[in-house]
């Protein structure tokens, strides 16, 4: 972005302010706070509502109708209101006006069409007929480069706001008016018209970026009953039909519509709420904090002040980072196989380009987010569902489709914001979310409150409708439950705009942790999101897997997949996260049944080879008799084992699935060698025989020695073996295992001074590698050894639950030898 270099920093471009730069405020209102006045129009009374009123009621006129009649008559006789009076200050009806938001000096110019009172607040407010700056204009493309620097383009947008936003007269004419007042092109800065003359030399329509052609002001617009031809002109001269969109599935919901209204002439009939046209995106900082206008004189100062309570605002500063070195990986870094393909698109945070199963809560939470978008109100959704049902990818998808309806000038515009539970450290920062997208500035938690609650409270010109996403909505609950209520009740404001989107696990979650206060603000509207079935999970990981090459995941194994996920909890990520890990494994199987397949030299398992001509029988050996069916079998296993290397089986998922539903604890455990283990199944046969947690690790010894002489055979058991050898014959055991040899050769193969003799085995105290093997379980955090010496008085017990190891070794084969039942 260019910027201008100041002391060594860059200072970026301020932002284009959507409204008009005012450095006066309230010169014509004056400083004084009078109370707002109706100005009433003369007129004579009705004859018609007198001869009403005199005709003596029949008896076939019934009740109601006498109703009727009365109140036409008191309309009729209620004064028409053509004015507004506060103070010295007077507006009237056609009078083009400045309109300026608490605490900003961004103003609007607009034209006062009608003025209206609200009874049950009781405050006065006037419908305006908007002006627009070329700065609101955010389509670059259709946008008109000869604009001037004071003209406006009038618009047929109205909107109501209070007529405590009226911040003094403006005056508009034509271009040859302003040239002809003002000879030098510019109005004197110590002019009292200074910042309120503009030029006005054509209409536009905000949505389809069109013009209507030249004309001079003076001809089109002389006062209050030339309003509603304007308004024609504009609509004749531009393109005031939106784009059509395309015809989309009703919503349950929606058992009405309305018929023989314009599209257009609804969205734009006075007294509604439109917004500007402005893509969706967060506003940035501008350069330079503003201060807000008083009538006394201009000062400098570094930050804004509220008007009302004076408090200084602390504007914090964007954090600046050092930009990273950026690596770029090309398309074939990730496709360059099937198997990297489908982990990139099973993994959870890949964004499909649909989603499936969720057509009708889509349909349910875009028809809700359009028509609170459309007319300019507030509202609370309450969506719910279990963990992985696709409720906060729903949202981003809808919102992503409106966006889109933005940009085709199918929609207002709107600010989409998203706060999520599990990514702030306190709840109140999400005020100082909200506000920094609001008005692109960061202030503390306490600040964005007063700020915001200053901000709902008063109206505000062109005030664009803002979506919340509040995700992980249990995380934000407080103790005194502030946060929850003070953003369940901003929507309700009048002029906030606000619409709310609260995400949870849990259905009765406002019912069961928030008060009454705060749930019944969350209003009638929810949806509900039910859990994935098992056919509706096979789509969404066959949509994934659509265009992977190769087929490398077998339709079985997706259906044994979904199944298993659908008869606990429907999540579609844990579906997702085992069939990625499937794919994983399969990769894994693949690449070492190919690294198998191209060094034949590898040498097998001895026990599994059957001699050859290659591998005479020494002389006096017997071949022993074999099971020709468990040799059938073994080859023909073998043989399914090859064929399907490389691809997601059924028993390729069930290893994902114990994997992911395995403690990790269990994991560590079970890879540990054999030493580690023996040492363990000890000592909880110590702790479960003597009822004490703590032993010696020289008792931990004796009772490992006691599991060896009680074994029925060493060699059922090689790692055991190992342990029971002597150091100079286990060179020479581990030299014969290696050998290309069968398993009844095995043992013919081993000396005598090779095999451990019961007298060793008795006279043994301490195995090879128990001693390194206690201080490694020590380290890692499994069991606790004073001093970290495995000497025979240390103390030492579990660090963890016996229970973890007794799951862990139970189907442990070499555990079992030992005729060990943990």
């Amino acid at each position: 972005m260019p910027g201008t270099v100041d002391s060594g920093r860059v200072k970026r471009k301020p932002r284009p302010l959507p409204g008009i730069i005012r450095e006066d405020s309230d010169d014509e209102l004056g400083t004084d706070d009078h109370p707002w006045e109706w100005i009433y129009e003369d007129q004579e009374p009705d004859a018609a509502a007198e001869a009403d009123e005199q005709a003596p009621a029949g008896d076939g006129v019934s009740a109601s109708t006498k109703k009727r009649k009365r109140a036409a008559t008191i309309a009729r006789r209620k004064p028409k209101i053509i004015g507004a009076r506060m103070g010295e200050f007077v507006c009237e009806l056609g009078d083009m006006v400045l309109l300026k938001a608490q605490g900003s000096n961004e103003a609007w110019v607009g034209i006062i069409c009608e003025f209206v009172q609200d009874d049950i607040e009781h405050e006065k407010a006037a419908t305006f007929m908007w002006f627009s700056s070329e700065k609101e204009i955010v389509n670059k493309e259709k946008k008109r480069k000869d604009f001037l620097e004071n003209e406006l383009y009038i618009t047929r947008n109205y909107d109501v706001n209070d007529l405590s936003t009226i911040n003094g007269k403006a005056l508009v004419m034509s271009h040859a008016e302003f040239t002809k007042k003002y000879p030098a092109g510019k109005v004197p800065r110590k002019s009292k018209e200074f910042g309120k003359v503009f030029v006005c030399r054509r209409g536009c329509n905000m949505r389809t970026c069109t013009y209507t052609d030249e004309f001079v002001w003076e001809d089109v617009y002389r006062g209050r009953d030339d309003i509603d031809s304007l308004r024609e002109l504009v609509e004749k001269g531009t393109k005031a039909t939106r784009r059509k969109r395309q015809p989309k599935e009703q919503s349950p919901e929606r058992d009405f519509a309305l018929d023989g209204i314009d599209e257009d002439d609804a969205d734009f009939a006075p007294g509604t709420k439109t917004a500007i046209m402005r893509t969706p995106k967060k506003a940035k900082i501008r350069n330079g904090d503003a201060v807000t206008p008083s009538s006394g004189k201009r000062g400098k100062a570094s930050k804004p002040v509220t008007p009302s309570s004076h408090r200084r605002i602390m504007v914090k500063k964007h954090l600046e980072f050092t930009p990273l070195a950026t690596r770029f990986l090309s398309p074939q870094h990730v496709q360059s196989s099937p198997y990297q393909l489908a982990r990139t698109q099973l993994h959870v945070a890949s964004v499909p380009t649909s989603l499936p199963c969720r057509e009708s809560e889509f349909s349910l939470v875009y028809s809700h987010l359009e028509a609170a978008i459309t007319d300019g109100t507030g509202t609370c959704i309450y969506i719910s569902g279990t963990p992985g049902t696709g409720k906060t990818a729903t949202v981003r998808e809808v919102v992503s489709h409106l966006d889109s309806a933005v940009r085709a000038d199918e929609l207002d515009d709107f600010i989409f914001v998203e706060i999520n539970g599990m990514k702030i450290t306190d709840p109140h920062q999400a005020y100082s979310l909200l506000w920094e997208a609001l008005k692109g500035q960061r202030v503390s938690p306490s600040q964005a409150l007063d700020l915001l609650e200053r901000e709902f409270s008063h109206p505000s010109p062109r005030r664009v409708p803002c979506v919340v996403l509040m995700d992980e909505l249990d995380q934000l609950v407080t103790k005194n439950q502030g946060v929850m209520y003070n953003f369940f009740n901003w929507p309700g404001l009048r002029h906030s705009r606000l619409i709310v989107l609260a995400v949870a696990n849990t259905m009765d979650l406002p019912e069961r942790t928030l008060s009454n206060k705060i749930s019944s603000r969350l209003g009638l509207t929810r949806i509900t999101f039910p859990g994935y079935n098992h056919e509706q999970l096979m789509r969404i990981v066959q949509s994934r897997l659509e265009g992977v090459p190769g087929d490398i995941v077998d339709a079985d194994a997706v259906q044994f997949a979904a199944r298993k996920v659908a008869a606990v909890s429907g999540d579609a990520r844990r579906a997702l996260d085992i069939c990625r890990r499937a794919v994983e494994l399969a990769e894994a199987d693949a690449v070492k049944h190919s690294s198998d397949t191209n060094n034949p030299s590898v040498p097998g398992t001895p026990s599994k080879k059957r001699p050859t001509a290659t591998s005479p029988l020494k002389k006096g050996s017997k071949i022993p008799s074999a099971d020709e069916d468990t040799t059938t079998a073994t080859a023909k296993k073998k043989k399914q084992a090859a064929a399907s290397a490389g691809r997601v089986t059924i028993e390729t998922v069930r290893r994902a699935i114990a994997e992911a539903t395995s403690n990790p604890l269990q994991l560590y455990l079970r890879s540990l060698p054999f030493a580690s283990r023996l040492l363990l199944a000890a000592l909880i046969l110590r702790t479960q025989r003597t009822g004490v947690a703590e032993s010696s690790f020289g008792d931990v010894l004796e009772e490992m020695q006691r599991l060896v002489r009680m074994m029925a055979s060493h060699d059922e058991s090689r790692p055991l073996t190992l342990l029971l050898l002597p150091p100079s014959a286990r060179k020479e055991h581990l030299a014969a295992a290696a050998a290309p040899t069968d398993s009844w050769l095995y043992n013919s193969s081993l000396s005598s001074k090779a095999k451990p003799s019961d007298a060793a085995t008795r006279h043994m105290m301490r195995p090879a590698g128990l001693s390194s093997a206690a201080v490694d379980l020590a380290g890692a955090g499994i069991v606790n050894l004073e001093a970290l010496k495995a000497e025979r008085p240390s103390k030492m017990r579990l660090a963890v639950g016996d229970e973890e190891v007794r799951l862990a070794f139970r189907d442990d084969p070499e555990i079992k030898a030992l005729g060990v039942v943990l």
